[in-house]
């Protein structure tokens, strides 16, 4: 924000407000705001469900192209990866050269990189485009964000975010009922396939309907030193989160990247003071509602990401529903989320967004403390009144807190903010899930020798109780081939209450965390700057 002042307008509520836009209603196709959200809707579909799709598709791609177990994991990370550390930096370009043309390349290479993915015939080149397309995917992401803020007006901007919102919450719980569906009818290919067609849909309306939004002080050149440093620690950081399940959060080597990652940052933070236009002014922070927003997000997706890790384990393994069936049961979920992100957006334009934010979290943690109960013999009624209810607490924080980061920089960093949202998401959805599953795989150590033991089980090596523990944390029975029946039985039975000790815990400490987030969400208010967005000119 350097050179820029800004007048806070805010009312002794922190809600400032929402001034009409003064800029002309869009004719026609080309600039329509609501033909723009469509739009990008399109795209970010694409990339939400890809996010989830892939998962179910790993087993079928590992037996296909022989891959073991690290390779198939590989598929994951790489696009992990590539997405988290490309995020910021692909919104500065599309605040320096256009969000249209950064959204528009972001669709073509990341429909371009499914398709190859389809016909790739070796792991190496499934690993290597699904690079390409978390490098994609980053483009497009912010960019999406940046045109629905230059587009459409303050007061209905939040409306707006609250579709975006539906669109990334349905198509992530979407993802394994339709990943299930193709893959059990179809092929695993089929699942990069139906990318093809959804890109070129999006490149067509694109190039018919978006309208290049640009800042009258838009940067003009680039931060190399700034992007290297700020690449490589979130490398380091995303690459710690990955592979402490694996190395242990005890192993030198995750505490030297995460030591790498503490360097870089502080290194990039001197950097982007010295330098004439930064990758990130640092003066952007200055806004507590931006930097609680960004918070929340992390905090949001930890309990949010981490939790339902474990709750597709427990559908599928303890249960025993199929990926199908078990996306079916998560349906409350999703149904939630597509219902109340539009009413969450217009909820938030009348009272601003402190009240729902609050709520959304208190919802949230309630929601996660109902899941800390859940039995293996627990019902589908109970299980859709704990899935509804998280979705509904989750739909306020995914159109407020993007609102907040969004709303509250300027225009001329629309691209990087919403570069932020998305890298605090991706970055507190791994949180989650290596913290969470520390806490699972403890809880699990603990527990499983005493209740192998008083259940009368053979003792076990402890190389064999290793094996077993490792099963029983993603719910799986450690039963021997040829095991008796009622010796079987008993396995299965210890497994399974192990998992959900380990389940219970973790599902309480999200809760936890989704408690904090509620005190977080208090200090938010209303963008000042999103009264800016449509008074934008055309380029």
């Amino acid at each position: 924000m350097t050179g820029q002042t800004t007048i806070d307008t805010t009312g002794p509520g922190g809600e400032a407000p929402t001034a009409p836009s003064d800029a002309a209603p869009a004719k026609g196709l080309r600039g329509h705001p609501w033909f723009t959200l469509v739009t990008v809707a399109v795209g970010v579909m694409m990339v939400a469900l890809d996010g989830t799709i892939v998962a179910i598709a790993n087993p079928a791609i590992a037996k296909d192209l022989g891959a073991s177990f690290a390779d198939v994991q590989w598929i994951t990370n790489a696009y992990f990866l590539a997405l988290a550390v490309s995020l910021i930096t692909a919104g500065k370009l599309g605040d320096r050269f256009g969000h249209r043309q950064t959204f528009l390349i972001g669709v073509t290479g990341f429909a371009a990189a499914s398709g190859a993915i389809g016909l790739s015939d070796s792991i190496a080149l499934v690993v290597t485009f699904r690079v390409f397309q978390g490098l994609f995917g980053a483009l497009l992401m912010p960019a999406a964000l940046g045109l629905l803020r230059a587009t459409f007006p303050a007061e209905k901007l939040n409306m707006a975010i609250g579709i975006w919102g539906m669109v990334i919450g349905a198509s992530t719980a979407g993802g394994p009922i339709l990943g299930g569906l193709l893959v059990q009818h179809v092929s695993w290919q089929s699942v990069f396939f139906i990318n093809v067609p959804v890109g070129a849909l999006a490149l067509v309306l694109g190039l018919l309907i978006l309208t290049d939004h640009r800042a009258q002080n838009a940067p003009r050149s680039f931060d190399l030193l700034g992007i290297a440093l700020l690449s490589g620690a979130m490398f380091c950081l995303v690459w710690a989160l990955i592979k402490a399940p694996t190395w242990g959060w005890g192993d030198g080597r995750t505490w030297i990247f995460i030591g790498a990652s503490v360097v870089g940052f502080a290194v990039f933070s001197f950097w982007e003071t010295r330098v004439k236009e930064p990758l990130i002014p640092l003066a952007l922070f200055r806004s507590v509602p931006l930097s609680a927003g960004v918070v929340l997000m992390v905090l949001m997706a930890i309990a949010f990401m981490g939790g339902l890790f474990f709750v597709t384990f427990y559908l599928q393994n303890v249960h025993g529903m199929s990926p199908v069936d078990a996306g079916l049961h998560l349906l409350p979920l999703t149904g939630m989320m597509i219902v109340g992100s539009p009413l969450a957006g217009a909820l938030i334009t009348k009272l601003g967004p402190r009240i729902p934010l609050a709520g959304g979290m208190l919802a949230t943690a309630v929601a996660m403390y109902g899941m800390s109960t859940l039995e293996a013999g627990t019902g589908s009624g109970i299980m859709s009144l704990w899935f509804a209810l998280l979705g509904l607490g989750l739909a306020p924080v995914m159109v407020g807190a993007t609102e907040v980061i969004v709303g509250n920089a300027p225009m001329e960093l629309s691209g990087v903010a919403g570069g932020l949202q998305q890298a605090a998401m991706q970055i507190g959805g791994s949180l989650g899930t290596a913290v969470l599953g520390a806490v699972m795989a403890s809880k699990v150590d603990n527990d499983l020798p005493g209740n192998w033991t008083h259940a009368g089980l053979p003792q076990l090596t402890p190389a064999q109780l290793d094996q077993a523990s490792q099963a029983v944390q993603q719910g799986v029975a450690p039963v021997p081939k040829g095991t008796p029946e009622a010796i079987a039985a008993k396995i299965t039975s210890v497994a399974h209450d192990t998992f959900i000790s380990g389940m219970s815990l973790a599902s309480l400490v999200a809760a936890g965390v989704a408690a904090v987030a509620v005190l977080v969400a208090l200090l938010t208010k209303r963008g000042q700057n999103a009264e800016a967005g449509a008074g934008v000119g055309h380029i």
